[in-house]
């Protein structure tokens, strides 16, 4: 138990070094004064070394051996991996994706115009086909395109049932994939390790742009 609490102590101890030195990046405090242009040097145990292929690297020290424990839940409980934009994203997870045994399952939505607040001859649907619908990509709205497979890390993007932890910045754990609904495993938040299974769902964006002019049948 000594160990233990040792341990503990000093993982806590690390992350709070870490977080000081990141304020410090931010506040400026690191690299002598400046004028906004400095040199600062990062430890060595946080930088990615392998020019070549910099996201299997990060990837890999995120996620070490992930072939040995990926259908644990606790595993991806205590890892993930923060970027700037979606597209980026999008890149770490289609790298993370072909890591994980079995095959892939695609789903589609189906994008359709939402026309009741249009008056009919003024409304041009060839300005909205199907291609412009799905190659739209809106916050708050998955893609046309979504694959997965068992055992991968996803996020919620709405709120779905709240009461029981089903909200927007949820993660869960894929258990199994059917046709039209998606099995769970709940790990973060207060419900954790809870099974929860995803429907699909018509969804609206709500961008005053594209507001009421498409809708989408698809998973969050």
């Amino acid at each position: 138990m000594r160990l233990s609490v040792g341990k503990d102590q000093a993982n806590i101890e690390k992350i709070k070094d870490f977080a000081s030195w990141l304020l410090d990046i931010g506040e400026g405090n690191l690299g002598g004064p400046n004028d906004g242009v400095t040199i600062i040097d990062i430890p060595d145990d946080i930088l990615i070394n392998d020019p070549d292929d910099h996201i299997g690297s990060l990837i890999e020290f995120v996620y070490p051996s992930i072939l040995e424990k990926y259908s644990n839940t606790n595993y991806f409980q205590e890892r993930a991996i923060l970027a700037p934009k979606n597209e980026v994203v999008q890149e770490i997870y289609d790298h993370l994706l072909r890591k994980f045994p079995g095959d892939e399952v695609e789903y589609l939505s189906s994008d359709s115009i939402c026309d009741s607040e249009f008056v009919h001859d003024q409304f041009d649907a060839n300005l909205y086909s199907p291609d412009v619908l799905n190659g739209l990509k809106v916050s708050g709205l998955p893609n046309h395109k979504l694959v997965l497979n068992i055992g991968v890390p996803v996020m919620l993007l709405r709120n779905i049932d709240q009461k029981n932890g089903l909200c927007n910045g949820t993660r869960l754990h894929v258990i199994s994939l059917g046709k039209c609904v998606i099995e769970a495993r709940i790990i973060t938040g207060t419900n954790i390790g809870n099974r929860t299974f995803i429907p699909r769902m018509s969804l609206t964006p709500l961008g005053k742009k594209i507001h009421s002019n498409s809708q989408k049948d698809s998973f969050l």
